[in-house]
């Protein structure tokens, strides 16, 4: 059984449903977003989403009613439907409601509400609640996010500040980290769910074990040999864990960039780059340069020039790590995502080729 990202949510919420009442069913389909290169399709038992379920309810302390804010299709909108289901609620679609505000207004009265966002898609509310403009449907639905007992917050890099803004409007936001071969989240806040082990390579790929786990991918074996090992998931992020096995998520192992010789990781300059105050958003790629090999290229929507962001960066990080091309965007909705919310890394390139390079040394 599978979710097509296409397919309209509340047919998807039926098909789950039903897979989740069968009698020993086959696994649910799902299809990566291809962020980054061709989708797989990930073979999830229902243990797998079950184990999910139960792990997070855990951790948050509460199940309850969902909103469904994210496509079906992708693993994190499947996880918000089977959560909400296991709790006895059928999930309220946000497209069926003219507002946020209005879709949280319809979940039950007297159980725990929940919602599951990318980071864009909060920092859209609060810029909009925060504005000099803003109107009362902005504040509703702020306030209608304060009223929930959980934000979950995935699909890329959270930004402190980010959740800082939230908290303020009191909202309580959860940063997750996972993929469709977990189940979806599997770390919150930088601590695995219960069950799940974390462990990091020498060469710093991050490994995810437990019972979250997907089964492989289907009609590739060659792929799930690779991918799966010994029971653990071999991801394509590098990672790092601290003394206490909080996990700190570096980037995707193919977002190091090489330049000048130096291994530059890309997402940790995106996120340096995000808590600067005149930036909304940013993202960092590589691309091939004739005299650095590979120069690293920030995208950021704000009110920034390129030596700005090189010393910003380099106030935190070697001046090595300073992007040496700046692409600008005006508004929030140039920057490129794809229908689950994350960066389409495609698109970004794209950006940063049509762009006349300004390079920094």
């Amino acid at each position: 059984m599978s979710s097509a990202p296409q397919a309209p949510a509340s047919a998807v919420v039926d098909c789950l449903a039903d897979w989740l009442r069968a009698d020993a069913p086959p696994p649910w389909i799902v299809e990566t977003s291809g962020s980054t290169g061709q989708p797989k399709r990930v073979l999830l038992p229902r243990a797998a989403v079950l184990a999910s379920v139960r792990a997070s309810a855990d951790r948050l302390g509460a199940s309850g009613a969902w909103v469904l804010a994210l496509p079906a299709g992708f693993v994190a909108g499947v996880q918000v439907i089977c959560r909400s289901l296991v709790a006895g609620h059928r999930p309220v679609l946000r497209d069926d409601h003219p507002s946020l505000a209005a879709a949280v207004a319809a979940l039950p009265d007297g159980v725990p509400g929940f919602v599951s966002l990318v980071p864009t898609q909060l920092l859209r509310v609060l810029d909009a609640a925060e504005s000099d403009g803003a109107d009362g449907s902005a504040a509703a639905d702020l306030a209608a996010l304060a009223s929930l007992h959980t934000v979950l917050l995935g699909g890329g890099p959270v930004d402190p500040g980010l959740r800082e803004r939230a908290a303020a409007h009191g909202v309580r936001t959860v940063a997750t980290y996972g993929s469709a071969e977990t189940a979806g989240g599997c770390v919150y806040d930088g601590v695995p769910l219960d069950g799940v082990a974390l462990a990091v390579g020498a060469d710093g790929r991050l490994r995810i074990g437990g019972p979250t786990v997907f089964a492989g991918y289907q009609d590739d074996p060659a792929l799930t040999a690779e991918t799966l090992v010994d029971g653990w998931f071999l991801t394509s992020d590098a990672g790092r864990l601290d003394h206490d096995g909080r996990l700190e998520v570096l980037g995707r192992l193919d977002d190091l960039v090489v330049t000048g010789g130096v291994n530059v990781p890309a997402g940790v300059v995106a996120a340096r780059l995000r808590a600067h105050p005149d930036v909304v958003a940013a993202e960092a790629l590589g691309l091939p340069d004739p005299e650095w090999g590979n120069r690293l290229v920030a995208v950021v929507v704000g009110a920034l020039d390129l030596e700005a962001a090189r010393a910003w960066v380099a106030q935190a990080h070697p001046r090595s790590w300073a992007p040496r091309q700046l692409v600008v965007l005006e508004r929030l909705d140039d920057l490129p995502l794809l229908a689950n919310g994350k960066p389409d890394r495609a698109a970004l390139r794209a950006l940063a080729l049509a762009a006349a390079p300004e390079v920094g040394r």
